[in-house]
């Protein structure tokens, strides 16, 4: 008897299905919250940062995972474990942007410039614990709770040291490559892709040949993000990202854009370029000598490796164990995340 092959995935839907466990979920909390006569501001911020964007990327890549694993369709508690990523998410942005001093997200204040910086911390601290809640009351068999927690815990020891590492080094711009390389594995590329697509196979039990294969496509893939990123932080239009292209500069991000240019710039440039970046008052005349700078010294060869790393993705694809309709899923998936104008 012949296999028949699932339909392709339709992302649109799944994705409005995310944002349905999402407002389902917060309307609960905000009418359990008037009963007991607390405040709505708790809610209210978490509602209005998960839907001012976002492409829900990580709980895309889980129910991904769960489509590589050979989960068959997409039941309700996948959906609701994949919407779990995207509050946990939230809670790391909300504390990211306190840590930068950022003033917009998704071209929107910060929830620290709207509510204050006390608040915001509280605010990110109930986006993480209503993760959790998301999660443990998904509906999962014992089963597959169990085989979902390692890859949580995992992933978020990743992100937690991914930011200190960032700390560290912000504002101490060196050219030291393999450093700002780490900080991108640790703070991005590991809760970006690979941990939400090991989850979502975890959640389907796959066998043991499927993790590392999606190891072997998400590792490069998270890296090119990240290097995208970094680029959209220096180069992107605002109207566009809905945040700064001075605050990667004005901080001093530790990024591979700058370690390259430090170690190919001459003493004239490197003097520049360390006087200019990290410098908080620093304005568009300013910036713009950097992306000049930036530009001759390291962003060919950044550009460079984000299509060495989108093709390393692409090439893992070929041989990987998964599902015809889930390896053409993964494929546009890496296209999208690589081609985010600059």
């Amino acid at each position: 008897m012949t296999a028949t092959a699932s339909p392709p995935l339709d992302t649109a839907a799944v994705r409005a299905r995310i944002d349905a466990v999402l407002r389902n979920f917060l309307h609960e909390k905000a009418r359990a919250g008037t009963e007991r006569r607390l405040p709505a501001d708790v809610t209210e911020a978490v509602a209005a940062f998960l839907f001012a964007g976002g492409k829900r990327i990580r709980p895309m890549f889980c129910v991904l995972g769960w489509q590589a694993g050979g989960g068959a369709g997409v039941p309700h508690e996948i959906v609701r474990a994949a919407a779990s990523l995207e509050m946990f998410h939230a809670s790391v942005l909300i504390h990211d942007d306190i840590v930068d001093d950022s003033d917009t997200r998704r071209d929107q204040p910060t929830v620290h410039r709207r509510y204050g910086t006390a608040a915001a911390i509280l605010i990110g601290d109930f986006a993480l614990a209503w993760s959790d809640e998301l999660l443990h009351n998904a509906g999962l068999s014992d089963d597959r709770l169990a085989a979902a927690l390692p890859v949580i815990d995992r992933m978020r020891d990743e992100v937690g040291y991914g930011q200190y590492l960032d700390l560290l080094t912000t504002g101490r711009p060196t050219s030291d490559v393999n450093q700002a390389m780490e900080i991108i594995r640790y703070k991005t590329s590991a809760y970006t892709v690979e941990r939400p697509l090991q989850l979502g196979a975890a959640l389907a039990q796959a066998g043991g040949n499927v993790a590392p294969a999606l190891s072997a496509y998400a590792r490069p893939l998270g890296e090119a993000f990240q290097l995208q990123d970094d680029l959209l932080g220096v180069y992107g239009d605002p109207a566009l990202t809905g945040k700064s292209n001075l605050e990667d500069l004005r901080n001093g991000k530790h990024t591979v854009l700058l370690a390259l240019a430090l170690r190919q710039a001459n003493s004239d440039e490197s003097e520049r370029l360390r006087r200019l970046v990290g410098d908080p008052r620093l304005d568009e005349t300013g910036a713009a000598t950097c992306r000049e700078l930036l530009t001759m010294l390291s962003r060919r060869r950044v550009e460079q490796m984000i299509r060495e790393r989108w093709m390393q993705a692409q090439r893992a694809l070929n041989r990987a164990p998964f599902p015809p309709e889930a390896v053409a899923a993964l494929r546009h998936f890496a296209d999208a995340l690589v081609t985010r104008a600059v």
